[in-house]
């Protein structure tokens, strides 16, 4: 598999690497709040396990105990989550960085909940019920955060972005922004001297726009966006081919949708572009 063939693969099934803004919406900082620690509270009661009846059971009894816990988790939850939405306004968080976050707000709980269990127990000592807290933590909580994550991810991808990475921005030879297009109404880029010719649809008529660039200066953000070369002049939409023919002349040329221009290939080019259709 060939380099534009491989960063097409990779647009087309959308691998991000920074959380959906879902993630940080109130809505999901809310259910946070609220839904972690009846979750935690929920499968302790249901899961019943020994050595955590054994841990829990002081004072009042496990039901307490874990109740008390509960709301621990969702002072911890109402401290850190509105934290995350406030950094997450001004820094997007990636993916790794959301673990991390949240791997942290797993041990922050364990923390203040161990130094209640230890007040609970007396002579019990913090650090042993901060190990038990911790094993308790780790036991219950990580699946309702990933399937919390996947379920945002999945249910409300972030579509801004989406249209973001969709869009093409041409700049000239000293780098100023000229020309912003969707990629999939751009046609074919052709050279002519110091100039490059953007052919674009616009609603359902063809556009033209000359900018003073190289086509080796527009090489890099033509890749990104599965814009590929198919003859030292030209740049062509691979969405937009129909068909590739040989003239009379035995030249091979590309067929597009739009327009009834057809599109020098290079034989050079012929079955790279060949295989994208």
């Amino acid at each position: 598999m060939d380099t534009i063939q491989f960063v097409t693969l990779i647009k087309e099934t959308k691998i991000m690497t920074k959380i959906p803004s879902s993630l940080l919406s109130l809505t999901t900082l809310l259910l946070h709040v609220f839904i972690l620690p009846v979750f935690f509270l929920s499968f302790i009661l249901i899961y019943d396990s020994q050595w955590m009846t054994e841990f829990l059971d002081a004072g009042l009894g496990t039901i307490f105990n874990a109740l008390m816990l509960s709301c621990i988790l969702i002072g911890a939850m109402a401290i850190s989550r509105p934290v995350m939405t406030a950094v997450g306004k001004g820094h997007r968080f990636s993916w790794w960085q959301y673990s991390l976050w949240s791997f942290l707000e797993v041990i922050i709980f364990s923390c203040f909940a161990a130094l209640y269990m230890a007040l609970i127990y007396g002579d019990y000592g913090y650090f042993p019920a901060l190990a038990q807290c911790l094993r308790l933590s780790f036991s219950t909580l990580p699946y309702l955060y990933i399937i919390m994550a996947l379920l945002f991810a999945l249910i409300y991808p972030d579509e801004e972005e989406a249209a973001e990475e969709d869009l093409v921005r041409f700049t000239d030879s000293t780098g100023r922004l000229k020309l912003v297009i969707a990629h999939d109404v751009l046609l074919y880029i052709e050279a002519r001297e110091n100039y490059i010719s953007i052919h674009y649809l616009e609603g359902e008529k063809l556009k033209e726009y000359s900018l003073r660039q190289t086509m080796r200066g527009i090489e890099d953000l033509m890749t990104k966006h599965g814009i590929i070369r198919c003859q030292r002049s030209y740049f062509v939409n691979p969405r937009h081919v129909t068909v590739l023919r040989r003239d009379k002349e035995g030249f091979i040329q590309a067929e597009l949708d739009s327009t009834n221009k057809p599109v020098p290939v290079s034989p050079k080019y012929y079955e790279q572009l060949s295989k994208m259709l």
